[in-house]
């Protein structure tokens, strides 16, 4: 059998950066998006020993004698899915407190570990917490991406290249998991994701959440995945089971807490009035989605409604990715009014800097596509540095000052 080449993760040097100062590093995000390679990759040569918590021995031996078990630990170690052990926080804590060497626990989780219930004390002051998603596009042709510092610059440049066409489809229903993404057929990648689906809500969600009523997570999984790049409609996620809507919400917020779905906050402003503030809510990966709808690529592009809402969660997962290893990451929202004007991404960097982006899967854009990005242009004045329209065209194309038209492919290529 070939063996999968690394792909190199550009987190890596926020990984880098935070062993020279900080005792504790906390790589976190969902089961498979290649935490524990990079970590292994990154450290392997350099003396770090590594215990997995999902062997059974080496959990049990936390579990019932933490305080030991931390006292037995080599001097550098990688911890790996230690949300498994939320009692092993406080010795980790006092074993920090007694030696405060930089980089002495490298831990990893599957779910958001200073949300679980469990946990009794924190690591605040002595703990890194670095995120890492799946596979962006730009990982995968090896080339970071400007894209997001471009926005904030204010300054496109120029920009060519061929149209996605049929190729859209297929990057929506690859999505970003290495080892799908390691598979050669969209078969083959389904069946991956759906195995993947069970394993996530048949142990995970259950270690996490031991109550009744949790066969209904599948079912609301994929009905977030219908859902996707719409607003957050928590009545009609809730139609179909035999659960109260607060329920439904809880079980919404344990699929965030194992980064499966999140919802994207609404931005506001004095400046404007009769803005929604309901979030939109985004599957965390559309690879995950089409294996949930049971979509093909040839699905998708016959149907230009559904694969217009799964390309702008691409767009906005792609960019969270390329944040995440940001010297300054921004901070997303989107954009709605009672009018029915929108923005699919609002980026705020600082207190003075916005920046707003659109994503079409047309081939054309018309000044009527800027309509959203232009109200909050004339509501921040200084404060907009760009707005742009991304489609699926060849040309950067200027639509007035500071609002442009830009090929898709520019968000995973250089300028």
């Amino acid at each position: 059998m070939k063996k999968q080449n690394y792909i190199e993760r550009f987190v890596q040097q926020r990984l880098q950066d935070a062993l020279t100062d900080t005792p504790v590093v906390l790589v976190h995000g969902p089961r498979q998006c290649g935490k524990t390679t990079l970590v292994k990759h990154f450290l392997g040569k350099q003396g770090y020993s590594y215990f997995s918590f999902d062997d059974e021995g080496i959990l049990a031996a936390a579990t019932e004698d933490p305080v030991g078990f931390v006292a037995g630990l080599p001097e550098f170690v990688i911890l790996d899915e230690v949300q498994r052990v939320p009692g092993l926080f406080v010795s980790i804590k006092l074993a920090v407190d007694r030696n405060r060497y930089p980089g002495r626990f490298i831990l990893t989780g599957s779910s958001n570990v200073l949300l679980l219930p469990k946990l009794s004390d924190s690591l605040a002051g002595r703990m890194e917490i670095i995120r890492l998603h799946p596979l962006s596009r730009c990982e995968v042709l090896g080339e970071d991406s400007s894209f997001i510092d471009m926005l904030f610059d204010g300054d496109v440049g120029t920009y060519r290249t061929d149209r996605l066409g049929d190729q859209v489809a297929e990057l929506v229903a690859t999505g970003g998991y290495p080892e799908a993404h390691a598979r050669t057929t969209a078969g083959r990648r389904k069946a991956w994701c759906r195995d993947y689906i069970e394993t996530i809500t048949q142990r995970d969600v259950r270690e996490l959440a031991r109550i009744q009523g949790l066969n209904a997570i599948p079912n609301l999984l994929a009905m977030a995945a219908a859902q996707s790049a719409q607003l957050f409609n928590l009545s009609e996620l809730a139609g179909p089971f035999n659960l109260s809507r607060p329920t439904i919400n809880d079980y919404v917020t344990l699929l965030e807490g194992i980064f499966m779905v999140h919802r994207l906050r609404p931005w506001h402003t004095n400046l404007l009035s009769r803005l929604v503030k309901t979030p939109k809510l985004h599957i965390s990966d559309t690879g995950l989605a089409c294996a949930l709808l049971d979509l093909t690529p040839d699905d998708l592009r016959g149907d230009r409604q559904r694969l217009g809402h799964l390309l702008e969660t691409f767009v906005v997962q792609e960019l969270r990715r390329q944040a995440s290893w940001s010297e300054r990451p921004p901070v997303f929202h989107h954009f709605r009014n009672r009018d029915g004007v929108e923005v699919d991404l609002v980026l705020e960097r600082g207190p003075d800097k916005v920046s707003a982006v659109e994503v079409k899967l047309s081939a054309t854009v018309t000044t009527k596509d800027f309509r959203g990005l232009r109200k909050i242009q004339t509501a921040l004045g200084n404060r907009f540095k760009s707005g742009v329209v991304l489609y699926d065209g060849e040309e950067l194309l200027p639509f007035g000052e500071q609002l442009w038209a830009i090929p898709l492919g520019r968000v995973w290529g250089k300028g």
